[in-house]
């Protein structure tokens, strides 16, 4: 047992410069956390209850939507408490598992648009197979794929976190990251195994977003030759395309930031780029979907003008 932590309470120092402001962004912080779950509920539900949306793409929309439930749930409560409260503190165990959540939602994330695009690949590029190839086994074989595969390599991840020693537990961040906890080792301390973990997570995903990239020119050049696939294209892929776009760009340049960047930008900024993989997707993807995908608008059209009357 020499070799685990002793260290009992981690301190989050995001929120050191925010002392005068806090009620503001308490406020502002709890009206947006409200609109992320009514969004995406919304969009959830209106799948559920609409038999005509029970198809794989509407299904893992569904699928997306809960994810971003998961990975906003694991942040924000913790978040809006540390407003109101005199000093951010976090117990190991509940930073351990904060940042095994805030890394299993990023990933899932990935690996849902992955699985979103081989749908969408089926449909446009073999749509006279989409149907035997698409069914509703092979679908929750991929739903299950895109859950369980970040589940369970973060969980071997945290484990092996969870066995290092720590001689820090100052944690200069909004929300516990496991490379951060990592940072705070001891000197001496043996993170290879972590390290070459880390190296394949890497790979792994790298290589989901690879295969996202070619399905889509896969995609592009088909719907060159034809002017229905074009349409079919613009109305269920672009929606696709730009929550893959935003997501990886706000989640390249948090990781860029996190290993190569400056700590002497304004805390405040330090923030925003930490968290933008928390703020922008959860309500651009809902958003994007509801209004671009025809049959989830009219059927939001819909319950709108049923209320009105």
């Amino acid at each position: 047992m020499d070799n685990v932590s002793v260290i009992g309470i981690f301190i989050l120092s995001g929120l050191n410069e925010t002392v005068n402001y806090r009620i503001t962004i308490f406020s502002l912080t709890l009206l947006y956390y409200c609109m992320i779950l009514f969004f995406n509920i919304s969009i959830i539900m209106i799948v559920i209850l609409d038999q005509n949306l029970h198809e794989p793409m509407y299904i893992l929309l569904c699928s997306f939507c809960f994810n971003g439930l998961y990975g906003t749930t694991g942040f924000y409560p913790k978040l809006l408490l540390d407003l109101l409260s005199s000093s951010q503190q976090i117990s190991y165990e509940g930073c351990l598992l904060q940042a095994f959540v805030m890394y299993s939602f990023a990933c899932c994330e990935l690996s849902i648009l992955a699985v979103m695009a081989y749908d969408r690949y089926l449909a446009i590029c073999r749509p006279l197979h989409y149907n035997s190839v698409m069914t509703k086994m092979r679908l929750s074989q991929l739903i299950c794929f895109s859950w369980l595969t970040p589940f369970c390599i973060f969980s071997i991840s945290i484990v092996l976190t969870s066995t290092l020693k720590l001689c820090g537990s100052k944690i200069p961040k909004l929300f516990c990251v496991n490379w951060l906890i990592v940072k705070l080792t001891c000197p001496g301390t043996d993170t290879v195994s972590s390290n070459i973990l880390s190296y394949a997570t890497i790979i792994i995903f790298v290589c989901h977003g690879l295969f996202t990239i070619w399905t889509y020119m896969h995609m592009i050049r088909t719907c060159l030759r034809s002017k229905d696939d074009r349409a079919k294209f613009m109305q269920t892929c672009v929606p696709h395309l730009v929550s893959l776009v935003t997501f990886l760009v706000v989640i390249l340049f948090d990781l860029m930031y996190m290993r190569l960047g400056s700590t002497d930008l304004p805390q405040s900024i330090q923030n925003f780029i930490a968290i933008e993989f928390l703020l922008i997707p959860p309500v651009m993807n809902p958003l994007i979907y509801g209004f671009k995908l025809t049959k989830i608008r009219n059927r939001i059209l819909g319950l709108m003008y049923v209320e009105n009357k």
